[in-house]
């Protein structure tokens, strides 16, 4: 298989895998907040991976990479697993609790509308960081080898983690859109996971990349403006 067919394929297999399994998992293929949340899922994937695979196949390949792999820093390959083992959990606990089970008590329309409206900011600082920074890798490392530099427009001049705001957005956002308790104990888990890793990987950039300590200046906050 040639690497374009390779890549339409597992192109096709997102897009079918996620409705499939969420709403396999909710067993009820009418559940409309359930295409909303799976169908986002795939927007979100796929607009980040075509975008990368037509323009930035070097970011495509860095943020393809195993944790482990590099220079990554020991703690963050133990850390970045467990996020992405929660992030499977998380996905596959929304429908679950939500419709399959019954765990949660019914959202109020208005906390679920919430919910979804929260998914349209969350999406473009999903997006927007994947094409203003071309070293966004998924490890805490520097990129010697890519001759990292420190990205500070865009996105990246309203918040310096701004891909970590969007990926909260959608946790939050999609909890409340499908009406899940348990996914939102696992959003407030995922945001102290997320201050840590925040703290570790500035302490990292400060001393090790040329021009950080400047860019923490002009841009003040880390994760949520006016906050922290």
């Amino acid at each position: 298989m040639s690497k374009k067919s390779s890549f339409l394929f597992s192109c096709f297999m997102t897009t079918v895998t996620f409705p499939v399994v969420i709403l396999l998992l909710a067993g009820n293929w009418l559940w409309l907040e359930g295409w909303i949340f799976s169908l986002w899922l795939v927007a979100m994937i796929l607009s980040s991976t075509i975008y990368l695979y037509r323009h930035n196949p070097a970011l495509l390949a860095e943020r393809s990479k195993a944790p482990g792999s590099d220079n990554q820093k020991k703690w963050d390959k133990y850390l970045l697993t467990g996020v992405y083992l929660m992030a499977v959990v998380w996905v596959v606990i929304l429908p679950l609790d939500a419709q399959r089970f019954g765990w949660s008590p019914a959202f109020a329309v208005w906390l679920k509308v919430l919910g979804g409206l929260a998914l349209a900011p969350a999406l473009y600082l999903i997006i927007r960081p994947t094409i203003e920074n071309t070293f966004l890798s998924t490890m805490v490392r520097i990129q010697e080898e890519r001759k990292q530099t420190v990205i500070s427009t865009g996105v990246y001049g309203f918040v310096r983690h701004p891909l970590y705001l969007g990926c909260l957005l959608m946790l939050f956002g999609a909890s409340l859109l499908v009406g899940s308790v348990c996914g939102l104990v696992i959003a407030v888990i995922a945001v102290f996971i997320l201050v840590g890793r925040i703290i570790g990987e500035e302490k990292m950039m400060v001393n090790e990349l040329e021009g950080y300590e400047e860019y923490k200046k002009k841009v003040k906050y880390r994760l949520i403006p006016f906050v922290w």
